[in-house]
């Protein structure tokens, strides 16, 4: 029996919407919250130009939430890579609720809003304990790689404050 193949992978180029809010869950693990907006333009058959903002809820865990908390500003250009996760709970009304956010697994800041020389690239391995390579470049002449371990964990709540927590 042939196993089927699939791909959830997300690549992102924009602009930070709000200030990074970083918690931690009930098991000690450091999730960071921030959205992104992105942007299309195209001319309509009229020769006209449109264009469409995209809002995305973006979600990091670990070492590289606790980095994008730290570094990242409302305004500031960066690149996403990551996959769709959406989540699913139950409201205080009984009514079942659906959240879609991006789960980062590299990033890049393009745009460092005068801090130069601060990029991040955060490598993914395979699985769930996902070993992450940390570049921190110092004006462009040396970069120092740090090794660090990120591991999601799953957060769920009975409640409303479940679209709060993300």
């Amino acid at each position: 029996m042939a196993t089927s193949r699939s791909l959830n992978k997300v690549l992102l180029i924009g602009n930070l919407t709000r200030n990074p809010v970083l918690r931690s869950t009930s098991n000690n693990a450091t999730v960071c919250t921030f959205g992104v907006a992105t942007n299309d333009s195209w001319k309509d058959s009229n020769g006209n130009l449109q264009e469409r903002t995209e809002f995305h809820n973006v979600v990091a865990w670990n070492k590289l939430a606790e980095i994008c908390a730290q570094i990242l500003s409302t305004g500031m250009l960066v690149w996403i890579e990551g996959e769709l996760r959406t989540r699913t709970w139950e409201d205080s009304t009984g009514g079942r609720r659906y959240k879609t956010e991006i789960k980062v697994n590299d990033m890049k800041l393009l745009d460092d809003k005068g801090k130069k020389g601060i990029g991040i690239d955060a490598a993914r391995s395979e699985g769930d304990s996902a070993e992450e390579d940390i570049v921190i470049a110092d004006d462009q002449t040396t970069n120092d790689n740090t090794s660090v371990k990120s591991n999601e964990e799953k957060v769920t709540t009975n409640d409303d404050e479940e679209d709060d927590l993300f």
